[in-house]
């Protein structure tokens, strides 16, 4: 049995897996309505990247109050986004070793906000892992509509138990 761990593992032996509807992320993140940002993860690598898909409708709790008649998904929701699709990926990789942790924010670097998300977009949140050392992981996260880019920051986690 080959004990690499994805990352280890070279790119020919890695496979895209998923996707993950929003029941199996449930099942690897705390979060719960109205903070769960992200519909279905797919197009996993393990240890590698993954894309998060946030179908955004006038429901969303938030738009009540950001703005009540100019409906705009608010960055630091799409940054949280980019983050939960990262740390469904790292529990995904992880599998049994991820039970009774949970993945902390560390922190958020060089976020840029280039358009409005509003009511009816599809968020596509591609992150990739730029480096893991022990339990910290650090990616970079962009998101797209329609193929146009949104948003994108690098952000740092901790993988910790509870």
């Amino acid at each position: 049995m080959n004990k690499e761990t994805p990352e280890q593992q070279p790119a020919d032996k890695q496979q895209k897996l998923g996707p993950l509807n929003v029941h199996e992320i449930m099942g690897l993140l705390p979060h719960r309505y109205p903070f769960l940002l992200i519909d279905r993860l797919e197009d996993i690598v393990p240890g590698e990247s993954a894309t998060g898909l946030k179908n955004v409708t006038i429901n969303e709790p938030f738009f009540q109050g950001h703005f009540p008649a100019q409906a705009v998904m608010p960055g630091v929701l799409i940054v949280e986004a980019m983050a939960q699709s990262a740390a469904a990926l790292v529990m995904y990789t992880l599998g049994e070793e991820a039970h009774g942790k949970v993945v902390y924010f560390m922190s958020v670097d060089d976020a840029r906000f280039r358009k409005p998300v509003v009511p009816g977009d599809t968020l596509k949140i591609h992150v990739t892992r730029i480096q893991n050392r022990r339990s910290v992981w650090k990616f970079q996260g962009e998101a797209k509509v329609e193929g146009v880019l949104v948003a994108n920051a690098s952000f740092s986690a901790m993988i910790m138990g509870y």
